[in-house]
């Protein structure tokens, strides 16, 4: 089996972009994939999108496992961005570029011509990807807040928004942090934000960096408010006071003799914590509680039919079974008694054939406990000939029911519980606004919900539920705290070796279990113990 080398972060950038906007330049964003096999590909993560900009520097870095004796192709693909569709379809591309991860890792920068299919050139803009090894596992965390910035706006006032940069070889400047824009406002205070120490300043407190503030305008690009130099160590200062940096626009200063600045950033927090990982979590103790959740709604069709999505084969499958097999028997073995609630929803249900949105795959409601994926398996198909499908597709019953219990792992204030409700179904919601309000709440909670859709249905409110295009908010207009919802089309792998359906599926889960804890403030319940050399 391959093992992990080490944990490898990218940095992309772009230049002399395609210009597809009339009357303004491109809006680009990069796409990062992994291949999965058989031709298919997984996307690993997307950046932020940055307006009118020819020559983009990502702020976004993904953070890749590097495996030594493994071929990891990848592709970054370059797309300009009009609208707030998740669907990369409704966007023009500008090219992208396929490559191996050691390509990157071997040449530490690489830098190509866009394509716009492998082997065929873009004709114009190319891209560059900057590999570093993550050698740190420490964050450094900020408040910062600004003061009498100048006005920049000739009809308001400015909408600034900071970048840090680090110094690399040959006294370049790196960008490493870009934080969000403040609108209409001389007095901003950003949100608190945290970026890896690596990443920060390569773990080199007497690295030079660089802030700037610039006003973000949304038809031309940003113009400079002013800008500082200074360390870590110095920006560390504060720990216990209140740092404060001249605004500095250099030329301003050299025009104006009695020039002071443009405004005073306030960097009113920074300090070092420990970022723990996934695996500290798991192997300090946290059980990850696997819950299913079946769609029984008439719309499957009879399952005696051959039609029936339901219905099953001869060699005793459905895409039901194929999908819970192939997610189950990976998150299975994070839970040390593999006893797993299942529950039916939008069925009748014996004696008194009422319609029911979370009832017991094995009837049993004071004990709804399967013994593994198998347990499961066998549940789903004693209950198929016993109900009768129905409807509506109600999600919200059965997200409050494992909601009640992760509130009660929650108030423990402890990292020893996380769950994961994976819905099968094959259709529209009905009770889109109750869902969207159960998933707002779950989000402050330790949970995830996964989303896996059968059959050729259509599936935008499943993609609309999953925040990977914007923040999901519901009926009433309250936020989600982080984003829980992971969907995914089962027809997209209906070819795919099965392995790529669980990547897919589970990707988001490490990084949403990390952020809950994260969150709260909580460590793993046994952290792990500091390396000591000999």
């Amino acid at each position: 089996m391959a093992q992990c080398v080490t944990k490898v972060q990218l940095s992309i950038s772009c230049d002399n972009l395609m210009d597809k906007d009339i009357g303004s330049k491109s809006d680009p964003l990069c796409v990062v994939m992994q291949s999965v096999g058989d031709g298919k590909w997984a996307e690993l993560t997307r950046t932020e999108r940055i307006k009118n900009c020819q020559k983009p520097e990502f702020s976004t870095k993904p953070i890749l496992d590097y495996y030594f004796e493994k071929v990891q192709n990848l592709k970054f693909g370059i797309y300009d961005i009009d609208n707030k569709s998740f669907d990369l379809n409704d966007d023009d591309y500008l090219g992208g570029l396929e490559c191996t991860l050691a390509q990157i890792v071997s040449t530490q920068k690489l830098t190509r011509p866009l394509e716009l299919k492998k082997g065929k050139p873009a004709g114009k803009g190319s891209i560059t990807i900057f590999a570093e090894e993550i050698k740190d596992t420490r964050i450094v965390i900020f408040e910062i807040e600004a003061r009498n910035l100048d006005k920049k706006d000739f009809l308001g006032k400015s909408d600034p928004f900071l970048e840090f940069f680090k110094q690399g070889e040959h006294g370049s400047w790196q960008l490493v942090y870009r934080s969000e824009v403040i609108k209409n406002n001389l007095n901003p205070c950003w949100k608190k934000f945290s970026v890896p120490l690596h990443t920060f300043c390569s773990a080199d407190f007497n690295k030079p960096i660089k802030v700037t503030v610039s006003d973000m305008d949304d038809s031309t690009s940003s113009d400079l408010i002013g800008e500082f130099t200074c360390t870590t160590a110095k920006l560390l200062e504060a720990k216990d006071q209140v740092v404060e940096f001249d605004c500095i626009h250099p030329e301003k200063k050299q025009k104006k003799k009695s020039y002071k600045n443009s405004g005073i950033v306030r960097v009113k927090s920074c300090k070092i914590e420990t970022e723990y990982s996934f695996l500290d979590f798991v192997m300090g103790g946290c059980q990850i509680n696997f819950t299913v959740g079946i769609d029984f709604t008439g719309s499957n069709g009879d399952p005696k039919s051959k039609d029936s999505l339901h219905f099953i084969s001869p060699n005793g499958i459905n895409e039901y079974l194929t999908a819970l097999w192939c997610v189950g028997n990976v998150i299975q073995d994070y839970d040390t008694d593999k006893q797993f609630p299942a529950f039916g929803f939008g069925a009748q249900v014996p004696p008194n054939w009422q319609v029911s949105h979370e009832f017991a795959l094995n009837f049993n409601p004071t004990n709804p406990y399967c013994l593994g994926v198998q347990g499961i398996v066998d549940a789903y198909r004693q209950a198929l000939p016993q109900v009768r499908l129905y409807g509506p597709t109600n999600f919200s019953p059965i997200i409050n029911h494992v909601s009640r219990f992760a509130v009660a792992a929650a108030q423990q204030g402890t990292a020893s519980q996380y769950f994961v409700l994976l819905i099968l179904t094959d259709g529209e919601i009905t009770d889109l606004d109750l869902t969207r309000q159960a998933i707002v709440n779950a989000s402050k909670l330790p949970m995830s919900v996964i989303i896996i859709g059968v059959g050729s249905a259509d599936f935008k409110a499943m993609e609309f539920l999953d925040g990977d295009d914007g923040v999901l908010k519901s009926a009433t207009g309250e936020a989600a705290v982080r984003d829980i919802v992971q969907f995914v089309p089962f027809r997209q792998f209906r070819n795919a070796p099965k392995e790529a359906l669980s990547q897919a599926v589970l990707a988001e889960v490490p990084k949403q279990l990390v952020s809950y804890f994260k969150l709260r403030g909580l460590p793993p319940v046994k952290p792990p113990q500091p390396q000591t050399t000999v």
